[in-house]
């Protein structure tokens, strides 16, 4: 296996190739600026070399080869089928297209476990793949292998289930004691959008019809998820404006379903007061929904404020970029414990594959140690960038919002291994410095391996107008840091600096 610390995924030949070397890698390398955007353009030469892509955006090639059994069993001329984990998540997919898109389509079982296959015309293909992509609940490539896998059974072996349920267990009890939650408080998901998905759903269904509110600009699908799967979300996304203040006379307003944020946010490293919006929200009885994916548990303690906290596992958690998985957590301190916590034992569909869970347990065991590492190094890369002439701007919690993050921070938490940068006339150095870096280059964070993107262009790439309104730069470039020896990391950078 490649390793991606000493030979990254940066050279022009390895387009499209898997981030890591892995059947099962949930990134590609997209080493050239243009790759990126060809990829925007969906080209169809840059598609045909991509060998993977993250598995809510790109159908693993496991997956795609499940869809097309399916289809043989179960589609009717001018039909389609996209397979779904369980039978409620092909009934939301069923809901979606129907009023999103007034396509009708019908559900089947697929024999194996509790896949089930949504069947629609192929014009109800790109609606179906919207909901796979915003709610998260995907057919991880682990459950397609082991589906094709499995022919005629229609049950996984025994001794896989008893090692699945072990690893849950264990997954489980470690993001408790991370946390300070109770195990019965921690419920799994099978990506970290799924998670947010989920808790969306249940308090949605505290208060049905009431819009939910976004506070500082967010990862893109956690706004989408409230926009596609409810009456709608208000924006407070930073700017100019105040955040909290905007809420408030909203909440003055309006009852809400619930107030989501993420500590820091992803892509600016904003943190918004927590203190302050949890204040707001308990008085308007509406529960305060939190994204620690970018901080991580082992750096912040969203649970001073928020009612629950969702986590994206497949990033900081695994670490080894080959596995998906999500949480969410519910505060056992909060006013809505009890309804939220039996709201997710019926949203929750059990849906992180038992292969996946083994890995996600096996990838973090040593969790705690490498974020240590990785806060370290991300700090000195950090240093080195904002003193750099060709420079212009350098986002991370530490140097900015830093009151707002330290009042989460936990003892001896660190600020995270994510930054990212704007450089000086950006529009013509950014893709050379992009082009010339010698780190891997592709979608996603969090792993071991330094990975960077322009992250706007990959985003947002059809509303860049929108995110700049929101100090989201169009050449942004986002870096997430791993465990990489800081002063050769810091080498790579300058030697890609220098050719500007």
């Amino acid at each position: 296996m490649r390793d991606l610390i000493t030979e990254p995924m940066a050279r022009p030949e390895d387009l499209g190739g898997p981030i890591p070397d892995s059947h099962h890698a949930v990134s590609v390398a997209l080493p050239l600026w243009q790759h990126v955007i060809a990829y925007e353009e969906q080209d169809p030469d840059l598609i045909s070399k991509l060998q993977c892509g993250y598995p809510r955006f790109f159908l693993h090639p496991d997956v795609v080869q499940l869809n097309a059994l399916a289809e043989e069993r179960l589609a009717g001329d001018g039909e389609t089928c996209v397979v779904f984990p369980s039978q409620s998540a092909a009934d939301r997919c069923i809901a979606y297209v129907r009023e999103r898109y007034d396509i009708e389509s019908t559900r089947q079982t697929f024999g194996w476990e509790q896949l089930s296959a949504v069947i629609l015309p192929e014009k109800g293909k790109v609606a179906a793949l919207k909901c796979w992509r915003f709610g998260g609940e995907i057919v991880s490539s682990r459950m397609a292998a082991s589906a094709l896998a499995a022919g005629k059974q229609s049950e996984a072996s025994q001794l896989l289930k008893v090692k699945g349920a072990i690893a849950k267990g264990k997954l489980k009890q470690r993001l408790a004691g991370l946390s300070g939650q109770a195990e019965e408080d921690v419920f799994l998901f099978s990506c970290g959008m799924a998670a947010i998905f989920a808790i969306q759903r249940v308090a949605s269904g505290r208060c049905a019809g009431r819009k939910s509110a976004q506070l500082e600009f967010p990862y893109v699908d956690a706004l989408k998820v409230q926009e596609e799967f409810g009456p709608g979300v208000h924006e407070y996304l930073g700017g100019n404006g105040n955040p909290i203040t905007d809420l408030q006379k909203r909440l003055q307003q309006e009852k809400l379903s619930a107030v989501y944020t993420e500590v820091p946010s992803n892509p600016l490293l904003r943190t918004v007061d927590l203190a302050a919006v949890s204040e707001l929200t308990r008085q308007h009885d509406v529960p305060l929904i939190v994204d620690d994916t970018v901080g991580t548990v082992v750096n912040v303690n969203a649970f001073s404020f928020a009612d629950v906290v969702t986590t994206s596992l497949t990033k900081y958690f695994s670490g080894v970029g080959d596995v998906m998985g999500g949480a969410v957590i519910v505060n056992h301190n909060s006013p809505f414990a009890d309804y939220l916590r039996k709201g997710l034992q019926r949203e929750s569909g059990d849906d992180l594959w038992l292969e996946d869970a083994i890995v996600l347990e096996q990838n973090s065991r040593d969790f705690v140690e490498r974020m240590q590492q990785i806060n370290h190094t991300a700090e000195s890369i950090v240093d080195f960038l904002r003193e750099h002439p060709k420079i212009e701007k350098v986002w991370y919690p530490r140097d900015h919002f830093r009151r707002e993050y330290d009042a989460l921070r936990r003892e001896n938490g660190g600020f995270g291994g994510m930054l990212s940068i704007f450089l000086k006339d950006a529009e013509n150095a950014a893709p050379i410095f992009y082009d010339n870096l010698d780190i891997s280059k592709g979608p996603s964070l969090g792993a071991n391996y330094s990975l960077v993107c322009p992250y706007t262009l990959l985003a947002h790439y059809d509303e860049l107008d929108w995110a700049e309104s929101w100090g989201v730069k169009r050449d942004l470039i986002r870096i997430s840091v791993g465990l990489e020896n800081p002063d050769k990391l810091i080498q790579k950078l300058e030697a890609a600096l220098s050719v500007i």
